[in-house]
């Protein structure tokens, strides 16, 4: 499989580069949110004492606009910098999320499991990246029963989306030679600027999580799907 970069075909030659890696977000991309993260975080903001700091639909409103980002920078924000505070708040959102996939369970995106599959198949490495905690992710991977070539946090990285470490972390961790062959995917704006700012070949959006088909075009993608289950079906992928 080839793809074009976004800098290639803006000169007078454009060159390819063979796709190495896919780096796929987890919430919203690949995994069923419905509205967990957010019932997560009520929970965690009753439990902690965060609802009295600010209306809790104000902050509901912050983690909507920011889902995709490091989960305990978001709680950083919403403590106004108390580090004490926000590292509370994110060990309740963190076991109020366990408790939810006990209670409702965690299912993968419709076509999901088969596209990952897929692509290992065809020589291509995976890696699912997220804004949750080591902890969280493991517990959902589990759940889930996927094997993948790398799955990251932002405390694996270094810095959460839109900072461009996970990618890079993906990059290491997995082997891929350059960034120009990466195709990192997501359903959220800090998944798009995470992939540009990275210097991605392929970013691609998915509205089957957060944000809509405008908003990750306004943020960069170069591609909008409807869902994961539709990348085989690109162009760039057709080789394969």
């Amino acid at each position: 499989m080839t793809i074009t970069t976004p800098a290639a075909s803006a000169g007078s030659s454009a060159t390819t580069v063979p796709v190495e890696l896919v780096v796929l977000d987890m919430a919203g991309t690949t995994v069923v949110d419905d509205g967990i993260v957010e019932q997560a975080f009520e929970r965690a903001a009753r439990r902690t004492g965060l609802d009295s700091v600010r209306p809790l639909e104000q902050s509901l409103q912050y983690v909507r606009d920011t889902m995709g980002q490091s989960k305990i920078e978001v709680f950083r924000h919403l403590t106004d910098g108390d580090d004490e505070a926000a590292h509370a708040a994110n060990d309740a959102f963190e076991d109020a999320y366990a408790e939810l996939i006990d209670e409702i369970g965690v299912d993968p995106i419709t076509g999901a499991a088969d596209a990952i599959d897929a692509l290992r198949a065809s020589g291509i490495k995976v890696a699912l990246t997220t804004g949750f905690s080591p902890i969280t992710r493991d517990a959902v991977l589990a759940r889930l029963g996927w094997q993948v070539d790398a799955a990251l946090s932002p405390a694996d990285a270094g810095r959460g989306r839109p900072a461009p470490d996970l990618v890079l972390a993906a990059i290491v961790a997995t082997g891929a030679n350059s960034v120009a062959s990466v195709v990192v995917v997501g359903d959220t704006m800090s998944d798009m600027l995470s992939g540009r700012n990275a210097g991605a070949g392929l970013v691609v959006g998915v509205i089957t999580g957060a944000h809509s088909r405008e908003q990750l075009e306004a943020a960069g993608a170069d591609i909008v799907l409807d869902s994961v289950r539709d990348l085989a079906g690109l162009p760039q992928f057709a080789s394969r």
